[in-house]
């Protein structure tokens, strides 16, 4: 049997898990940690209420349930690969559902961004692309990059291997998490993820700080 690209891919998954009452779970866990770290690297970034935000692989809306009450009504948007999970997160964890419309939740599972406006000028996508082998980085980059011409930043994390030899082998992260070559987690090089950004359009910086679970940030501007 072929093994999934990730543990989201496999059948079944959500729909095991939302009966499950998993859906703070299965977005990794640390919940209120991780949901914390993402709205302060946005604050940092220079978020402001007014901006409009897309949160790409929104999950149950770790991130949303924080950055929904802070932006204007409606400022949020959210992509996911699977649009139950995000459905679950609005009804459990959104206080203040006057905030949000519904439609802003857009299931999207290969990045197509579709259904979405124009005006986005924020992104974030938060342990993501540590699920995805490379391939999927270099697809959704260009899109973003194209798709959004008011964006300002994107933000998305990575696990990184320290050089070429070590990427081949499973590695330890610092947080504890085993990454991988070939099975998610994922790891990559820091030069194949920055050389990805810029193909699509960015200037790009890699974080030198350690995020939850040994994750690197890459912050990536328009050029």
């Amino acid at each position: 049997m072929t093994r999934p690209i990730s543990p989201y891919h496999a059948p079944g998954f959500y729909d095991d898990a939302l009966a499950q009452g998993r859906h703070r779970d299965i977005v990794g866990g640390r919940w209120e940690e991780t949901g914390l770290v993402q709205m302060q690297l946005l604050l940092a970034a220079g978020l402001d209420p007014q901006h409009r935000l897309l949160d790409i692989g929104a999950g149950s809306l770790r991130l949303g349930c924080r950055a929904v009450p802070y932006l204007l009504p409606n400022h949020y948007w959210a992509t996911d690969l699977s649009g139950a999970l995000m459905r679950r997160g609005y009804d459990a964890e959104l206080a203040d559902k006057t905030r949000l419309s519904p439609d802003h939740l857009i299931e999207d599972a290969n990045f197509d961004l579709h259904g979405l406006p124009d005006d986005i000028d924020f992104a974030m996508a938060f342990a993501v692309f540590t699920h995805l082998p490379l391939t999927f980085l270099q697809t959704a980059l260009p899109n973003i990059r194209s798709r959004f011409p008011r964006l300002q930043k994107l933000l998305f994390t990575v696990f990184l291997a320290p050089d070429p030899a070590l990427a081949r082998s499973p590695l330890r992260q610092p947080d504890g998490v085993v990454t991988h070559p070939n099975r998610a987690p994922y790891h990559h090089l820091a030069e194949d993820v920055l050389a990805a950004t810029q193909a699509a359009g960015f200037a790009a910086t890699l974080s030198d700080p350690y995020l939850p679970r040994g994750q690197r940030l890459c912050t990536a501007l328009p050029c």
